[in-house]
């Protein structure tokens, strides 16, 4: 039987931090950081100014029998602050900002329904601002973001941006997360 694969294309914040989530989810194929919703051939230097229109996100490849694309916005939500527009924490501007590209109209139909119930259920009376728009491409970023919170666990910002959002995760999807023999 043959595993039938799903993407996601998720932006919450700096995709270091999405991508290491995502990556300790089960059913999660691969993740992969890059860029989508800005025009032209995008560049991490470029991208960075936030003037290009693209978002840091994340590709993830997964397979729905094992884990829903509800789940992962389930996920997505709680990992990153959807109340904030083109911000998370210290990381400041449209390239930060919480975004959903949906690959086809029944992704689009999940993340209005998983959105409409943050909002019904907020006690603060918040509003989630994550857009929503159609996936019309990906780019993959560069090589040295690819793994970037395996490859650098002890840098500063991954020790007090990337592991708090990791334990978070962990304590609240214990049963969505990978076992050691997956």
């Amino acid at each position: 039987m043959t595993k039938q694969i799903e993407t996601a294309v998720l932006g919450g914040g700096c995709f270091w931090c999405t991508e290491a989530v995502f990556k300790m989810l089960r059913g999660v194929e691969s993740v992969l950081p890059g860029y989508a919703g800005g025009k032209g051939k995008p560049a991490y230097e470029g991208v960075s100014t936030g003037t290009t229109g693209y978002a840091e996100v994340v590709q993830i490849m997964f397979d729905p029998k094992i884990i829903s694309f509800e789940d992962l916005l389930t996920v997505f939500f709680a990992s990153h602050d959807p109340s904030t527009l083109n911000r998370q924490g210290n990381d400041v501007g449209t390239q930060y900002r919480s975004v959903i590209f949906f690959a086809n109209e029944t992704q689009k139909a999940v993340a209005q329904k998983v959105i409409a119930e943050i909002n019904a259920s907020s006690p603060e009376g918040t509003t989630v601002v994550t857009q929503l728009e159609p996936l019309t491409e990906f780019y993959k970023a560069e090589d040295y973001h690819v793994d970037y919170y395996a490859n650098n666990r002890n840098q500063p910002y991954c020790e007090l941006v990337i592991n708090p959002k990791l334990e978070k995760v962990q304590q609240k999807f214990a049963d969505l997360l990978k076992t050691h023999e997956q």
